[in-house]
């Protein structure tokens, strides 16, 4: 039998683990409900634009963001989390993106890899795949002025003719126990890439207040300009629906991952206390057997 006193020491510590993961439980349950309005609301917002550009791109055939290429290299943006602790995310959103058709299919010296957040860079830097620019540590309270110091590097691959398509490999948040990774185009813009991203899951299609049949529209300063600006309105949407869609499946992920924590310490304590208990049974009744042997020798 073990020592009573080593027993206590490894239910105390058990306990004050159980703490610990307590405590994070909480708090990721606090910050998964707020990137969870900001995830669906920056989703809906995005879909009424896609839907405004998506009317107006029959008429846009010379914006640079429509251009489909037939030479240059495949951009990859991987999104992952800065912290672990998060249950699979990370390796779902890593397997998702090496083991996709483009990737595989896309000849290595024609690939292109950007990173956010620190699990995707290092595990980039483990499986020696270069990088081509890394971000981390990205505030959680991002703004459209923030993600400007994260896109500009990514549109001026595109913009500099270098890459042909640009791919985003993020999660999408379903719900707190479903979400899973999804490889989306982020450039060009054109019809099925729009519908794509409109149509993600049955329930994400919602009725179009846009109508194609309303001419009677004034634009100012001209069309053109209004539609150029709409371009770059999406792109940083895109980029920042992504962001706080990861943030919600992360917290998600890391609530779920330290409850279990919590029921395994709760298990493990129980289990302890049962072994305590009969060890102190035990050296009680060892005591009274020597008791009793004792006066029966007087």
């Amino acid at each position: 039998m073990a020592s009573l006193l080593e027993i206590r020491k490894k239910i105390k510590s058990v306990k004050q683990t159980r703490k610990i993961t307590k405590a994070m439980q909480l708090v990721s349950a606090s910050k998964m409900k707020v990137f969870q309005k900001k995830a669906v609301s920056c989703r809906s917002y995005a879909w009424d634009l896609l839907s405004v550009l998506k009317r107006h791109i029959p008429n846009q055939k010379r914006s640079l963001f429509l251009e489909q290429r037939e030479s240059g290299k495949t951009l990859f943006v991987q999104y992952s989390s800065d912290k672990g602790l998060c249950g699979a995310l990370n390796t779902k959103l890593s397997k998702a993106l090496f083991t996709s058709r483009k990737w595989t299919e896309t000849p290595a010296d024609q690939r292109l890899l950007i990173t956010i957040g620190k699990k995707a860079m290092d595990f980039a830097r483990y499986n020696e795949i270069p990088l081509k620019h890394h971000f981390n540590g990205l505030n959680e309270q991002m703004t459209t002025l923030d993600a400007l110091d994260f896109i500009k590097p990514i549109v001026d691959l595109w913009i500099s003719g270098d890459v042909k398509e640009i791919l985003m490999i993020a999660p999408h948040y379903q719900s707190t126990l479903v979400f899973y990774p999804l490889v989306k185009t982020f450039l060009p813009f054109s019809d099925e890439m729009i519908s794509r991203h409109l149509n993600i899951e049955e329930e994400s299609t919602h009725e179009n207040i846009y109508s194609p049949t309303n001419t009677h529209m004034y634009y100012e300063p001209s069309e053109e300009r209004i539609i150029e600006v709409l371009f770059t309105q999406v792109i940083q949407l895109l980029f920042i629906q992504s962001f706080f869609e990861l943030k919600a499946a992360e917290y998600s992920s890391r609530m779920i991952a330290m409850q279990n924590a919590t029921d395994n310490a709760d298990d493990i304590i129980r289990k302890l206390t049962l072994t305590y208990n009969k060890a102190r049974q035990a050296r009680i009744t060892q005591e009274l057997s020597e008791i009793s042997g004792a006066m029966a020798a007087m």
